[in-house]
């Protein structure tokens, strides 16, 4: 991604998530808690009338509002084309950091913290706004945004479940909202399962408390707390420390993410599986629905024979499954080439690396409620190769049937 020429000097806090009650809750705190402090939003539920309504507000109420128009039909794209520009403005009208831009539901952060970045901004925080009684549900729902009225494109395919996942994973702080009204009560099966779900996550509880005279939307400052430094609240400083979003982008690449360890505690489980045999395409291809329905969540790469230069992306969440290719694996590349590759995906290989197969592999994790960790264990190693089928070498895998090629629309 190219650098612009300027840099601009106000800060960005990125808010996002499907819950939007508790993402609300957070930016009004947000607004409370830091002085000067303004939010730009993108209502992306104007589309259908061709348009994408913008607003500035602080904790006082709406400065000003605006619209603009939708590009190629796609409000997210209006939203891409629109973000920068207005917070260039608000950069030149001399306003108090930061900028907190609260993204509309179904608007994953990734996209728009790189668009913020490549702007001349940095980018001091990603936050996604949490009910943790709602993790599982969301997790659970595999209806398309569509059906919901949350699709950012007339195109868009996408699901609550895997929109709801990513939100979730690249975020640096999880904003808690607990109790909002309406919403079930969290237990400690819900929180754990948020835990495993994103092990390395800043978790920071949101008070809710309105202090005297404060409309509800928008609780009213409080002078004690008017600081990003000590004085501040939690969620302020998390908000604020720093956000790398080269490194966020890593961390959530297939070859290399900063997948989620072993754990098991509250009734949550996660399995971390890790082999070094392929897997037989067709035994992989028969076991996918009990797989993906097997946890909650699931993730990672996986090595099939018959693919060996492919590295396979696993990605599931509310009973559906994508696979997809994420490029080569790094030992079917020549030598020359390597220096092309990123330094985080060599040294991710390097942590990983087999004298015979390389950086190939299978690195799967699943997270969920109830899991039957030894079924699942036991259904995996049935789709691996056979002692005879691995010995077999790598001209007789290429014979295999090739069971994935519809699904990868080879």
């Amino acid at each position: 991604m190219s650098r612009p020429d300027r840099r601009h000097a106000l800060p960005v806090v990125i808010v996002g998530g499907l819950h939007a009650d508790a993402r609300r809750a957070a930016v009004a705190r947000l607004l409370a808690d830091v002085p000067g402090s303004a939010v730009l939003h993108h209502d992306l539920a104007t589309a259908t009338a061709g348009t994408v309504v913008r607003t500035v507000r602080d904790a006082t109420g709406v400065l000003s509002a605006g619209e603009a128009p939708l590009v190629n039909d796609c409000a997210c794209c209006a939203l891409r084309e629109d973000l920068v520009p207005e917070l260039v403005r608000l950069s030149e009208a001399g306003g108090t950091p930061p900028a907190v831009v609260e993204l509309w539901d179904s608007v994953e952060p990734k996209a728009m913290a790189e668009v913020v970045t490549a702007g001349g901004f940095t980018v001091t925080g990603v936050v996604t706004a949490v009910d943790p009684a709602l993790v599982l549900p969301y997790l659970g729902n595999g209806d398309d945004l569509a059906e919901g009225g949350l699709a950012a494109a007339a195109t868009d395919q996408r699901t609550v479940a895997d929109t709801f996942a990513r939100q979730l994973e690249y975020a640096s702080v999880l904003a808690l909202a607990e109790s909002l009204p309406g919403s079930p009560e969290a237990d400690d099966e819900d929180r754990e399962l948020l835990t495993q779900l994103h092990p390395t996550a800043r978790r920071v509880p949101i008070d809710h408390g309105n202090p005297a005279g404060a409309p509800a939307s928008f609780p009213a400052p409080d002078p004690s707390s008017h600081s990003s430094g000590p004085g501040a609240s939690e969620l302020a400083r998390a908000a604020l420390a720093g956000f790398d979003v080269e490194a966020a982008a890593a961390a959530q690449h297939p070859a290399c993410a900063l997948l989620p360890a072993e754990a098991d505690a509250y009734g949550v489980a996660t399995l971390v599986w890790h082999r070094r045999r392929p897997f037989h395409p067709e035994r992989l291809y028969a076991a996918l629905e009990d797989l993906t329905c097997a946890a909650a969540r699931s993730r990672g790469r996986f090595w099939l024979a018959g693919k060996g230069d492919t590295l396979l992306h696993w990605d599931a969440a509310g009973g559906a499954l994508c696979v997809e290719s994420a490029g080569p694996w790094l030992a079917s590349l020549p030598d020359a080439a390597w220096e092309l590759v990123p330094p985080v995906r060599r040294a991710a290989a390097a942590l990983d690396w087999h004298p015979e197969h390389g950086d190939r592999c299978q690195h799967l994790v699943f997270t969920s409620p109830g899991l039957d960790r030894d079924g699942l264990e036991r259904l995996l190693e049935s789709c691996l190769l056979t002692d005879a089928e691995y010995a077999a070498g790598q001209a007789a895998w290429e014979r295999l049937p090739p069971a994935f090629d519809t699904l990868l629309e080879v």
